[in-house]
């Protein structure tokens, strides 16, 4: 079968409009007032360091959890409960500025998988396999700029599973054959490698949020709960997609994504 269904057509009309609508600095921009794209580019040189370095930590946290814990609660926390959960920890980051960054990114990062996972299973996903868990690491790097890597004749969307699919590939026959290795094998580090240097544009708009003096505790929340909201669009699109590939094949999916 290839031509998809009206509601299954709906149903990616919606995923599109989610995965391709405007990212989180143009949200946070909105809420707060105040423009990011140049408060990005004048963090300090040490900051934009330090992003990279909590960025990459903070994945290599999120593949721990994912492959070792992901669907062990028989109970996931709805969408709600985390961006409660999130607003907290941000409302940390936000008393205490780029400071808390290290120690606040690991903890929200780690909430925003927990959340996508619960998106993925309402989407019929089975996330105690590999493949699943994998897939839920990559919304990470969903919904950012592109790069140099990027197929300019795609979507963001496709352009960014494109430049992750050798990678995620590499890292889910790894962790099949030989489970989670702290120390990290290079399939893994590729992996997140890609995924934290996208990832990085986003906590960077979030952080340069953050640097702005006269934003607080409530703010912190606020940036937070925008920052998380993002992801489980990302996460949302990115399982309706997979769910219609599993019914009708990648490319007829991709096709009618592109003409939608």
């Amino acid at each position: 079968m290839n031509s998809l269904s009206k509601s299954d057509l709906a149903d990616l009309k919606r995923a599109k409009a989610l995965l391709e609508n405007p990212g989180l600095a143009a949200k946070i921009s909105a809420a707060i007032g105040s423009p990011l794209e140049k408060s990005v580019a004048l963090l300090p040189k040490p900051v934009q360091q330090g992003i990279h370095k909590a960025s990459e930590a903070a994945m290599m946290k999120a593949l721990e959890v994912a492959v070792q814990s992901l669907g062990d609660a028989k109970k996931p926390a709805q969408n709600r409960m985390h961006k409660i959960a999130a607003a907290t920890s941000g409302a940390v980051g936000g008393a205490f500025g780029l400071m808390a960054l290290t120690i606040e990114l690991p903890v929200s990062t780690t909430i925003m998988l927990r959340s996508i996972a619960d998106i993925a299973k309402s989407e019929g996903e089975n996330i105690q396999y590999i493949d699943t868990k994998l897939a839920c690491l990559t919304v990470f790097a969903l919904g950012s700029e592109r790069t140099d890597r990027d197929n300019a004749a795609e979507s963001g969307y496709f352009a960014a599973r494109a430049a992750m699919a050798s990678a995620v590939s590499e890292a889910s026959k790894f962790l099949a054959e030989k489970g989670f290795a702290k120390t990290g094998a290079p399939a893994l580090v590729r992996l997140i490698s890609i995924i934290s240097a996208r990832f990085g544009i986003v906590v960077s708009e979030k952080a340069a949020a953050q640097a702005i003096p006269i934003l607080g505790a409530a703010t912190g929340a606020l940036i937070n709960t925008l920052f998380i909201g993002h992801f489980q669009d990302m996460a949302r699109g990115h399982f309706i997609v997979r769910r219609l590939e599993k019914t009708y094949g990648a490319e007829p999916v991709r096709v009618a994504y592109l003409d939608s």
